[in-house]
């Protein structure tokens, strides 16, 4: 009876309450005679008819609509922004181009019905209200990402240049008003609020956009990179505070009246920095780690962004400011921001800064600019704000004493705009200080100049190269040793690496050299998780190397172009070998996967979509990933591929010998026999060896010189199972794997750990 009991219960409580609700509906019914019952919507019709209108009423409901919206703004993001990131351009510009196409200029000109559906009038003051709010917890983000204290360090040479980039691209924005106003102002609006949102609009700085394209071009440790980061910081912060001046002088309508809201803000900056900022400083150093950092905490956090934009809003200097200011008075706790940073980067950089995007697009109506005279007005913007900004900025780092190279690029870096100057112009939008004309072309003056950042750096390192440097100075000035270097995706697979290469020179550390190698996309991290990232990736490295008694260099560096760094940093370094490990199989579960241990099949997209356009098909073997044979190719020092069976003594060697050209290998076998006491097998698999005389000697001297640990097997017999069993490693040249792949040769699914070398 026990087992049943259960079942009894659930039957007596599902048939018991039903047959109560039965009564009651039946009940009821007798007490409609007193009501005037509406007929529902549609009644008399069909109840297909009723379940399409429900349908209808339910897509054009506002929710739906947004949702739908939401939906398509983040697809449309993300696939512009993959395709800028293809051409080496940050994907925050291929998501501007996306709110851009998303608007009249493009998907609302060819499918005006479609466009009228997606982003109907009635609609858009909600995507309105809910891209601010991204862009309130975007600016907090921003003010945390700021570094006060390397400001402060760098401050003498970042006041001047940042400043010097801030008042003369302003002055040219003001003289450019003056020849613009009478055709492009709008009605109402005072020359001396058109000129100032004409100067701000020339003078901004992307802070965000410069520090991603820094840590994508590994520029972050070096002082390039030091002092452009400080000279936007410091002109985010000064343009901020200028801006907040210009937003009170347009709503009060001149200087004068502007300055009761100009105390006020300045009583508003001074109780955060006097007050508040004091009080978060204790409250960070409190709750400084993840299990600390509770709801509770970080409610309080989001209260105090939350009052400060919404104080900032009040006095009249926008609430932008307000979460800016709040951002940069948290706790300067390493670990505190970036803990919090990690908290708001996703959803604000992910799911809301693009409604911001398209809702600037659907403000954007490029379709006005309809005249060969508008369109060289908006060249003449683009041409001042160049000059302006890149010009001020370089010769002001020159003035201080850069090299021409470095002040160049400090002007080609201070010139990118992005999303800063779209949040300045949809602020005078909103004020009605922007004609639709005007804005428009202000908005292709920020792609432009964002646009030209990552050309224009790349025609400076063309004509005014910069010394090889990319390695550490001892790497480089280390001569007659035998240098390993090991690129690394994680701290596991860089220890299994790190392993292999200390076989190769065991005996014989102080003559040799390991440099551990770990690059990051730098697009997936910020000023604050950067140092962590890195001490993560390193850490456990340089753990296992003092175990093994293992001098290493470890460098790290965030990178878009990771194959070209890893090649790059090999060419440059005179590394003897570059050991890489071999990644996820492109599709799982074919020859390939199964050498590699993987039962699963999965379909890369990235491939899937190549397959679909037909440039791949999807069933080839692939002996390498594109990744692996991209590495290969450029690099000019002999690469080992590493393939981990989870085998880390290499006491047991396996070389299969198939032609004349894999005579290098031995090379390898030797160092592993000599400095690791590895018992190395040879397997003649084609008889080249026993054909070729010189071949044959070389083999039989590595014999006698190995007291009986360097055994030859004259047939193929040698890649049978029950051998193959009993290997730590097996030595093939990338030719022969490759082969033997494309073959599906049946040995292969037997063989150990392998280091697949391409001299």
């Amino acid at each position: 009876m026990g087992k049943y009991k259960n079942l009894i219960v659930y039957t007596t409580t599902i048939v018991g309450f039903s047959a109560i609700m039965y009564f009651v509906f039946r009940k009821g019914v007798a007490l409609q005679a007193t009501h005037a019952v509406k007929t529902p919507v549609g009644g008399g019709s069909s109840s297909w008819a009723d379940f399409i209108d429900t349908i209808q009423h339910n897509v054009a409901y506002p929710l739906a609509i947004l949702l739908l919206q939401i939906l398509a703004i983040i697809i449309a993001a993300r696939i512009f922004g993959y395709l800028f990131k293809k051409i080496r351009q940050p994907s925050v510009i291929g998501e501007i181009v996306a709110g851009i196409v998303l608007g009249p200029s493009v998907v609302g000109f060819l499918w005006p019905e479609f466009s009228a559906f997606l982003f109907p009038a009635k609609s858009l003051p909600n995507l309105q209200f809910l891209s601010q709010i991204g862009l309130i917890l975007f600016m907090f983000v921003v003010g945390m990402e700021l570094d006060l204290n390397v400001i402060k360090k760098k401050a003498k040479d970042a006041v001047v240049i940042s400043h010097a980039s801030i008042i003369i691209p302003f002055a040219l924005g003001v003289v450019l008003s003056y020849f613009v106003y009478t055709q492009f102002a709008p009605q109402g609006i005072n020359f001396l609020s058109f000129a100032l949102f004409m100067g701000i609009a020339m003078s901004i700085t992307a802070f965000p956009v410069l520090a991603r394209i820094v840590q994508e071009r590994g520029l972050s440790k070096t002082k390039l990179g030091a002092i452009s980061i400080t000279c936007a910081a410091t002109d985010d912060i000064t343009a901020w505070c200028i801006l907040a001046a210009v937003i009170a002088v347009v709503k009060a309508g001149s200087v004068l009246s502007a300055v009761y809201t100009i105390i006020m803000a300045l009583a508003y900056v001074i109780i955060m920095l006097k007050v508040v900022q004091p009080f978060l400083k204790r409250y960070g150093a409190k709750y400084s780690d993840k299990e600390s950092l509770s709801k509770p905490v970080v409610a309080v956090l989001f209260i105090i962004m939350l009052l400060s934009a919404y104080v900032t809003e009040i006095i009249g200097i926008h609430a932008l400011f307000g979460a800016f200011m709040a951002g940069v008075i948290m706790p300067a706790n390493v670990n505190f921001r970036n803990l919090f940073i990690e908290k708001l980067e996703d959803v604000s950089l992910v799911l809301l800064l693009p409604l911001f995007f398209v809702f600037t697009g659907l403000r954007t109506q490029i379709g006005l600019l309809n005249e060969p005279y508008l369109w060289k007005v908006c060249a003449l913007i683009i041409a001042v704000a160049v000059t302006g900004k890149f010009v001020g900025s370089a010769l002001a780092a020159k003035f201080i004493g850069q090299n021409w190279r470095d002040s160049l690029s400090i002007g080609a870096l201070m010139n990118t705009r992005g999303l800063m100057e779209l949040v300045v112009l949809n602020i005078g939008y909103d004020l009605g200080v922007l004609s639709p004309e005007i804005f428009a072309m202000l908005v292709l003056m920020a792609l432009a100049t964002t646009f030209m950042t990552g050309p224009a750096l790349d025609l400076i390192n063309k004509f005014l190269p910069e010394k090889e440097t990319l390695t550490p100075e001892q790497i480089l000035t280390e001569a007659g040793k035998y240098k390993i270097l090991v690129s690394f995706s994680s701290p596991q697979k860089g220890i299994s690496l790190m392993k292999l290469a200390y076989s190769f020179i065991r005996k014989n550390p102080d003559q040799s050299g390991v440099t551990m190698l770990h690059l990051s996309p730098s697009n997936e991290l910020n000023t604050y998780n950067l140092k962590e990232y890195e001490r993560e990736s390193l850490e456990p490295i340089e753990e296992e190397a003092k175990k093994l008694n293992l001098p290493v260099t470890t460098m790290f560096k965030p990178s878009l172009q990771i194959e070209s760094e890893i090649t790059q940093t090999a060419n440059v370094g005179h590394f003897d070998l570059l050991l890489i490990g071999f990644g996820t199989s492109v599709f799982e579960g074919t020859l390939l996967g199964k050498i590699l241990g993987f039962t699963t099949k999965i379909i890369n997209p990235e491939r899937l979509y190549d397959t679909i356009t037909g440039k791949e098909k999807l069933f080839e073997h692939s002996a390498f990933e594109d990744r692996i044979k991209n590495i290969v190719k450029a690099s000019k020092i002999p690469v080992g591929i590493y393939i981990d069976k989870q085998r880390t003594k290499f006491k047991k060697v396996i070389v299969p010998i198939f032609s004349i050209s894999d005579h290098f290998l031995l090379i390898y076998a030797q160092k592993l026999n000599r400095n690791n006491q590895s018992v190395v097998t040879v397997v003649d698999a084609t008889g080249v060896i026993r054909q070729n005389p010189e071949f044959r000697a070389s083999v039989f001297a590595m014999e006698e010189d190995s007291s009986g640990k360097f055994i030859l097997l004259e047939d193929n017999d040698g890649l049978q199972h029950s051998l193959m069993d009993q290997q730590d490693l097996m030595l093939i040249s990338y030719d022969n794997w490759r082969n033997a792949v494309e073959q599906e040769q049946e040995w292969l699914g037997n063989i150990p750990s392998a280091l697949i070398i391409k001299p």
